[in-house]
């Protein structure tokens, strides 16, 4: 059987913009069934969910697994229930595209911090006058809670790169990843069950709940993964800075959620930072 040809020239790009836009459009369902399973049991189910699709497909084996790669594993795993929890508490009080690129100060910190130049200086600078227009809003303000949530999940997105790079030298494909995300599932469904009971159970939540672990992590990984066979690693960093464009656009047509003029520039401005230290970092 003949593997499949690798992306090539534009393919590639246009596989990570469409997997941020799986992702994204994710989230929006995630927030719509709130009310149904609430923040923490939507993770429940999104972690869970993918950790079972993951172990249907990999099949990996637990033989000869040492403590060290285990607690690897269980690192990346919790650091991505946590980022999760946290994000997704944040998307229940304020606009997706505000928790998003709250969210994005996190792994921008970490490249402003790993690029050691002046001119990241700059880039620290743009994302907070972006913070700045973000929340302005004379008509609306945000939710301060929600705004802690979101910069509490781009703490653990800047942490979860760094875990998801000790996994990856202990495992090898996509094991690492799927015993992760089942400590993860794990972790979260006390709580889940704590705040929500065991509604997040029910057939038609479960339904919902696929839907939101195929768009947000299950196909968007695997598009991510075929594309980064040919898009170097500089170049998917600043293609994933779209990711609050494009939660800002799903939220509008999702949710009904205007940011207003000033929140969109704010977007522009930060989305602008991540990429310049982005390529500060490597350049």
């Amino acid at each position: 059987m003949t593997a499949p040809h690798p992306p090539s020239g534009a393919q590639g790009p246009a596989l990570v913009v469409l997997a941020i836009s799986f992702a994204q459009t994710g989230s929006a369902v995630a927030a719509m069934v709130f009310s149904l399973a609430g923040p923490v049991g939507t993770v429940a189910l999104r972690l869970g969910l993918s950790a079972l699709v993951l172990w249907l497909l990999v099949r990996p084996s637990l033989r000869g697994i040492s403590r060290l790669s285990w607690g690897a594993a269980a690192g990346y795993g919790l650091v991505l229930a946590a980022m999760n929890v946290l994000f997704y508490l944040a998307i229940d009080r304020i606009p997706l595209g505000t928790a998003v690129t709250l969210e994005l100060l996190g792994p921008l910190t970490l490249s402003v911090i790993a690029g050691r130049r002046l001119l990241s200086l700059l880039w620290a600078v743009i994302a907070g006058l972006g913070v700045l227009l973000l929340s302005w809003n004379p008509s609306e303000t945000l939710d301060p809670l929600g705004v802690v949530f979101a910069l509490g999940a781009g703490v653990m997105w800047a942490c979860y790169i760094l875990f998801t790079r000790a996994a990856g030298r202990h495992f090898s494909g996509l094991a690492g990843m799927t015993l992760g995300m089942s400590v993860g599932a794990l972790a979260v469904v006390p709580f889940a069950v704590t705040t929500t009971g065991t509604v997040f159970l029910r057939p038609e939540v479960l339904l919902v709940g696929l839907a939101v672990a195929l768009l947000s992590s299950t196909i968007p990984y695997a598009l991510e993964m075929r594309a980064l066979r040919t898009v170097p690693p500089s170049t998917f960093a600043v293609l994933l800075a779209l990711s609050p464009a494009v939660a800002a656009l799903s939220g509008l047509l999702l949710l009904g959620q205007d940011l207003g003029a000033a929140g969109y520039a704010g977007i522009v401005l930060v989305v602008v930072a991540r990429i310049g230290a982005s390529r500060t970092k490597v350049g």
